[in-house]
């Protein structure tokens, strides 16, 4: 590989490819994973930073939905199911299993006695889709034992509760592992590298992209064939390529709350009922101590639309009110929007019905969906982060149709960076190899040589310094935010502790990048913009913030 982005972009420049990908997000970079690995050369151009869009602000499971069997969608539960299982095996690292709760609130509460008697149904059912592969089946726990599991929980009204078994992870380290495979395959993977436009050949054919760098470099990467994996942007995509909006995309909002752990107190997952609506809301703990409390419970996700822009603030002081509202009728405790130490949102790019707009976004589909445009433009939209692998491989095999090439897909079981050499039962620290796997090596190296980067990057949260420094020497990091929000996952824990860092990480990383004064407070008013825009949209009610638009 390039050994530096200005070598990475001359290539971008000079070379052609059979396939360029547009987006960075976890489905884009499967994509490049999955071509890179069949044979294929491929380049990939994101405008941000890699999983800067949904794939960073997602519940951070990898699950089957087991509210998708209620909507009858048991052929993608067992797809996501499947892949689940193929994830667990081939980013140990990064995959953990994780056991859910949900309580049976049988006085004033959503679940009665008749739904959870259906409730038991469908777990079974769950199970037997491809619930079984994790190797443990759900069961009934007694209301005590239920309670111990969150012992904020109002005891009297608690009757039982049903515990089954999902996984967990990273999506944006996940991201990241998926870019640095795909560069280990031989793809030349960009960021901070958009797209201006898609060009074409004297017939009409897509046959590259022009871009723009976050260094103000300007050319077109040429390619046989051009992939849309933009996520919630794919109809900007298209509107490059055809000029025309198709509107293939409604963008779905969903916001998660983090709070400090010992208001909530869950040592497990627990999936709590929103009187209001009906729906379902997941409370994880994150970021587990040496003594097995944690430190932090994220609550989400919501499931509206969006009128917005994509680009803009999805977060409203309605979100807000909405989730602290489900969590309170929950537990005994009281939860404030002062307890919030942080609050993340992203779009789902949901497959726009050819039904009714007035559906509800959490009835629609999350099956994927592969379009071909008339001018060769492969567009994948929809899915959901359990199933990126398999949309990937069904875009890939687009590609190789449309280039008459034969390849056998080899994602299957291909192991992501980091999980070859990976030992879960290594003495080595814990923090690291959870989320480096066998690269947790070259930090360990990296401190051994420096004793001061095995300080605290933050007051309060686990990242050391030689995490920022590994994020810009081997991630791919450029940017303040890209280290703070993505590489680590600072901003999504505790706004207030991270900002009040960011002048500190910033000259940390001012001579890997050789960013000088002015750049540094360039950085820091660029991150600090990012908090302020962040609080603003959390103080107004959505109503409030469209008339303002």
């Amino acid at each position: 590989m390039p050994a530096d982005r200005e070598e990475l972009l001359d290539q971008l420049a000079t070379n052609s490819y059979d396939v360029v990908v547009v987006g960075g997000g976890i489905t884009g970079l499967g994509v490049a994973l999955d071509a890179a690995s069949r044979g294929l050369s491929c380049a990939l151009v994101e405008k941000d930073d890699f999983s800067s869009g949904t794939s960073s602000k997602s519940s951070k499971l990898v699950h089957g939905g087991l509210r998708y069997l209620q909507q009858g969608e048991i052929g993608l539960v067992y797809e996501a199911l499947h892949e689940r299982q193929r994830l667990l095996r081939n980013a140990p690292h990064l995959v953990r299993i994780l056991p859910f709760m949900i309580p049976i609130l049988t006085r004033d509460g959503v679940i009665s006695r008749r739904i959870a008697r259906a409730l038991g149904s469908a777990l079974w059912m769950y199970d037997l889709t491809g619930g079984w592969r994790i190797g443990k089946f759900h069961r009934r726990l007694k209301a005590a034992d239920a309670h111990r599991h969150m012992p904020t929980m109002p005891p009297q009204r608690l009757s039982s509760a049903y515990l089954y078994f999902d996984a967990t992870a990273d999506d944006s380290r996940l991201c990241v592992a998926l870019a640095r495979s795909a560069q280990d395959h031989g793809a030349i993977v960009v960021n901070h590298c958009g797209v201006e436009r898609v060009t074409h050949d004297e017939t009409g054919q897509a046959n590259g992209v022009e871009v723009s760098t976050i260094e103000g470099r300007r050319f077109v990467v040429r390619a046989t064939t051009v992939v849309n994996a933009a996520g919630v942007w794919s109809d900007r995509i298209h509107a490059a390529d055809t000029g025309t909006n198709p509107q293939m995309i409604r963008p779905a909002k969903g916001v998660h709350l983090t709070v400090p752990w010992n208001l909530v107190r869950n040592d497990i997952a627990i999936v709590i009922p929103v009187r209001r609506d009906k729906r379902s809301l997941f409370v994880v703990p994150w970021i587990k101590n040496p003594d097995g409390t944690y430190q932090f419970t994220y609550v989400g996700t919501t499931d509206t639309d969006f009128l917005g822009g994509v680009d803009e603030s999805q977060c409203s002081r309605d979100d807000i009110d909405y989730v602290l509202e489900a969590l309170n009728e929950a537990i005994t405790t009281t939860v404030t929007r002062n307890d919030v130490t942080a609050v993340w949102s992203g779009l789902r790019p949901l497959v726009q019905p050819n039904t009714s707009h007035s559906a509800k976004t959490q009835d629609l589909s999350r099956k994927h969906r592969v379009e071909v445009a008339p001018s060769g433009l492969i567009t994948i939209i929809g899915g959901k982060l359990t199933t990126y692998r398999k949309m990937a491989e069904h875009t890939v095999d687009q590609v190789l149709k449309m280039q008459k090439i034969r390849a056998k897909c080899r994602t299957k079981r291909l192991p992501l960076r980091g999980a070859v050499g990976y030992d879960p039962t290594a003495p080595v620290d814990d923090h690291l190899k959870e989320r480096f796997g066998a690269d947790a090596a070259v930090l360990l190296d990296m401190i051994a040589r420096d004793a001061s980067l095995g300080a605290p990057l933050i007051d309060g949260l686990p990242y050391r310094k030689a995490e920022a420094l590994f994020a810009v020497r081997y991630e791919m990091a450029m940017t303040l935010d890209d280290v703070l929000s993505r590489r680590t996952r600072a901003l999504l824990l505790n706004r207030t502790a991270t900002r009040n860092a960011a002048r500190a990480v910033a000259e940390l990383l001012a001579s890997e990048l050789g960013w000088d004064a002015s750049r540094i407070d360039h950085e820091i008013a660029m991150f600090h913009d990012i908090c302020a825009r962040e609080e603003s949209a959390g103080m107004v009610s959505e109503a409030e913030y469209l008339s303002s638009r």
